[in-house]
């Protein structure tokens, strides 16, 4: 089988939200030649910077919401900077060590995290470029974790175990010595275009979000409507809280969002065989693929084809029943029309740019409807009615 492969479904293998530990270093060549019946045009087209690879690692929930800030950045008139994914990975895993102490391992301990990690690390510790932090310390050029996380773990384990029947003060200092190891240590001040920041006077006076201007949201017929939720989810580690919507209102929000200038950090299920990263492609088929006949799989991605009607029950048994799952993160940042004059969202990945459209994906809105677990936005891109009901 094709190394592309591995990207839809090694999310499914390791069981984590997000937790892409297998993904190649390079997709280069591995295009598609059957995406010549697509032509899409452009209805909003948001500037955002160039396509990254997160490696071996599973960290794109890192990777799509620094993105996303890199276009706020834009959005607010200001000149955009790389910023350092290892360096809000590295937070995260200094505070998920101390959660799943404290919940004598009770609580998933991984590479993964959920969107508003991004905004919640932002907040409490700053931002750096990426020159400053890139977290390759450790002998190689791309982002591989995994030997990094079992070690970790195997550390807190132990610290759980309790052999001395006390805890002592040294396990936090001993986790962070690893980390210092293969990420690098924290830089307590950088110089930046001829300036000396910290983290924080960088974030505060360089990059100059507001972080609590973010929400996050989704849509769930189990919890009640326009009221905050907890999205049950493994890798959802902090319990950040998203507003519950309608299904029909995350696309209301969406479109309305990038109409006005603002692009969305979005998790969701990539497991399908009707997501195809090497064809850059996601749609929900009139008919199951297990209903396919061998030519019908080969050209499911050859051209526009007829959609299935997403119901709220589709959406909700789906997450029920685990055919909808926490896979992974990603960056919307337009709406493209196909040569029917249907709406895609046109959307940017972290896997390389080896794929048909050089790293983004055309995904469509009954796609969108059926596969989000949820979505993360600056609240001015929410429509007055919804932010209304929601009571921001």
């Amino acid at each position: 089988m094709k190394n592309y492969i591995i990207l839809s479904f090694c999310l499914l293998l390791s069981g984590g939200l997000f937790a892409q530990v297998d993904l190649i270093e390079s997709l280069e060549g591995n295009q598609s030649e059957l995406e010549e019946g697509f032509d899409f045009t452009p209805v909003v087209d948001i500037d955002c910077l160039p396509v990254k690879s997160q490696g071996a690692s599973g960290t794109c929930w890192s990777y799509c919401s620094n993105s996303f800030l890199e276009s706020e950045m834009i959005r607010m008139g200001k000149d955009p900077i790389d910023l350092a994914e290892m360096y809000t990975v590295r937070n995260v895993y200094e505070e998920k060590a101390e959660r799943y102490v404290r919940m004598h391992g009770y609580l998933n301990f991984g590479q993964g995290g959920a969107l508003p990690d991004v905004i919640d690390m932002y907040k409490k510790y700053g931002m750096v470029p990426y020159d400053a932090y890139t977290g390759l310390n450790y002998g190689t050029d791309i982002n591989r974790h995994s030997e990094m996380e079992n070690m970790i773990q195997g550390m807190l384990d132990a610290v759980i175990a309790n052999p001395n029947k006390s805890l002592s003060t040294a396990w936090k200092a001993a986790v962070a010595g690893v980390l210092d190891v293969y990420l690098g240590e924290f830089p307590a001040e950088f110089e930046y275009k001829g300036n000396t920041y910290t983290p924080q006077s960088f974030a505060d006076t360089y990059i100059g979000i507001n972080p609590d201007e973010y929400v996050q949201i989704t849509s769930w017929s189990h919890q009640p409507y326009y009221a905050p939720m907890v999205i049950m989810v493994p890798d959802n580690w902090n319990y950040g809280l998203s507003y519950n919507v309608q299904m029909e209102d995350m696309i209301t929000i969406i479109d309305n969002a990038l109409k006005e200038g603002y692009t969305i950090s979005w998790a969701a299920d990539v497991s399908e065989k009707y997501f195809s990263w090497r064809n850059g492609i996601a749609y929900v088929p009139s008919k199951s693929t297990r209903d396919m006949t061998d030519a019908e799989k080969e050209a499911m991605f050859s051209g526009p084809r007829e959609e299935m009607a997403i119901t709220v029950d589709m959406r909700q048994q789906g997450y029920d029943n685990y055919t909808t799952t926490d896979d992974h993160g990603m960056q919307i940042v337009g709406i493209m029309k196909d040569q029917n004059g249907k709406e895609w969202y046109k959307v940017k990945n972290s896997w390389g740019t080896g794929n048909n459209f050089e790293g983004y994906l055309y995904v469509s809105k009954n796609y969108v409807r059926y596969k989000t677990i949820s979505f993360l936005l600056h609240e001015g891109g929410i429509p007055a009615g919804i932010r209304s009901r929601l009571k921001m």
